[in-house]
């Protein structure tokens, strides 16, 4: 994709913020993702403030060294009162550009089906997909810019949108062009991945060999020329995509710069972490089951894991197995995997809630893994994800609040006071 405008329409302003209870996520420049034992000793300062200088972040500092301002002009004192100043989330794995709701199979759940039975009569993956190639382009776009604004109220400053709800080439490019849209309409930072082989249409539930040819020698090439993705993605699941169809998608992906990313161990373990790593993969989403091979897999790469709590929440099955990815000093991530069928909500302050009463993460580890690993996740670390030096004053101001355990501990309340973006207040 060409380079996203994530620096733009910066108003020329100097903002200090004084009083912070405290101040997170304060890393300094060139961080890497934090792994294991230090997702729980992410920084923070007490009784900081912050100052904020063109859109990015100038200085920081505790408030015993309140810095001398004589020398800015025009600057605007903002009383923080106490409140806590937070990196804004980064939710590496969306699907939000879709069609409809699939509430209908919400009550078959309710009724006792499964995700995949629900799938087996033609529903899930394949009913987005029917919905969405009714739906204009325009249609579509308007819809997710809405979804996108509730995003920036939860306090969300960075997205990967995924495509994959086409399943041919034409509604595949539809939806990676709404993604595009989404990108230069609005201030959170967005990148996008093709996922194609999220499921078989229909047409191919008998050949499936020939849907992956279309994938390899038509919709690929025409992603990559179009410049419409950073990332491709596979499912890698039984019943879905194999880990030797995941490895020739990804293969035929890089060949036009597509990084690779997996959906995988759902439902079933099958190998397809070790393909991940082996072919480079930035992330491995999902993983709510794992074994000690998947484990050495990615102890022996870079591919970071990314747990979507959220899913396990609403269709019922395992959470991943935070602690012992953590034990094994990985850099665990944490998103949201907001979609129309198994989690219809792209709160990450929810997310962080599960992550701590279902995984058993402390709130820093928590926070960690859904702002600075979620930034590397999407290759976004360089301009957000923490409080550095130079990077976008991309940020959340609580309620009152006294502790950071009180965000996941009052789950379901709204405890964002404002978002900024670029410096500029949002909510």
């Amino acid at each position: 994709m060409v380079e996203s405008k994530f620096i733009r329409n910066i108003a020329a302003m100097k903002i200090l913020i004084k009083n912070i209870g405290q101040l997170w996520g304060v890393l300094p420049p060139d961080h890497g993702p934090l792994r294991g034992k230090e997702m729980s000793e992410l920084p923070y300062l007490d009784q900081a403030w912050l100052a904020i200088e063109d859109g990015l972040i100038a200085d920081y500092g505790a408030m015993a060294d309140w810095p001398g301002i004589s020398d800015w002009r025009d600057l605007e004192v903002l009383d923080a009162e106490g409140r806590f100043v937070l990196p804004t989330w980064c939710d590496s794995h969306t699907h939000l550009v879709y069609a409809a709701s699939r509430a209908g199979e919400f009550e078959d759940r309710i009724r006792g089906l499964t995700y995949q039975e629900i799938a087996a009569k033609g529903g899930g993956i394949l009913n987005s997909a029917a919905k969405l190639a009714q739906m204009s382009e325009d249609q579509l776009f308007e819809d997710a810019l809405r979804r996108m604004d509730d995003l920036l109220s939860f306090g969300t400053g960075a997205v990967e949108i995924k495509s994959g709800y086409g399943l041919d080439t034409a509604n595949e490019l539809k939806m990676l062009r709404v993604i595009r849209r989404l990108r230069d309409a609005h201030p959170i930072l967005v990148k996008s991945t093709f996922l194609g082989a999220h499921a078989y249409p229909a047409a191919y539930k008998s050949n499936p060999a020939g849907y992956i040819d279309l994938l390899i020698n038509e919709m690929i090439p025409e992603v990559g020329r179009q410049q419409l993705a950073d990332y491709i993605d596979v499912f890698c699941e039984e019943n879905y995509f194999s880990c030797d169809d995941t490895a020739r998608i990804l293969e035929a992906g890089a060949a036009y710069g597509l990084i690779p990313k997996i959906h995988v161990n759902q439902f079933t373990i099958s190998g397809g972490v070790r393909v991940g790593v082996d072919h480079g993969a930035l992330t491995v989403d999902h993983l709510e089951v794992l074994d000690a091979a998947d484990i050495a897999a990615l102890q022996s790469g870079t591919t970071m894991p990314v747990a979507l709590p959220g899913c396990s929440f609403f269709i019922g099955i395992p959470y991943t197995p935070a602690r012992q990815l953590m034990d094994a000093g990985l850099p665990l991530v944490l998103a949201t995997d907001y979609n129309p069928g198994s989690c219809p909500s792209g709160n990450m302050n929810f997310v962080m809630a599960l992550a701590c009463t279902q995984m058993k993460m402390t709130p820093a580890e928590a926070l960690a893994a859904g702002t600075i690993n979620g930034a590397h996740a999407m290759q976004v670390e360089q301009w957000t994800g923490s409080m550095t030096v130079g990077k976008r004053a991309d940020f959340i101001i609580t309620k009152p609040v006294q502790t950071l355990a009180e965000i996941p501990y009052y789950f379901g309340h709204e405890n964002i006071d404002s978002v900024y973006l670029n410096g500029e207040k949002k909510i």
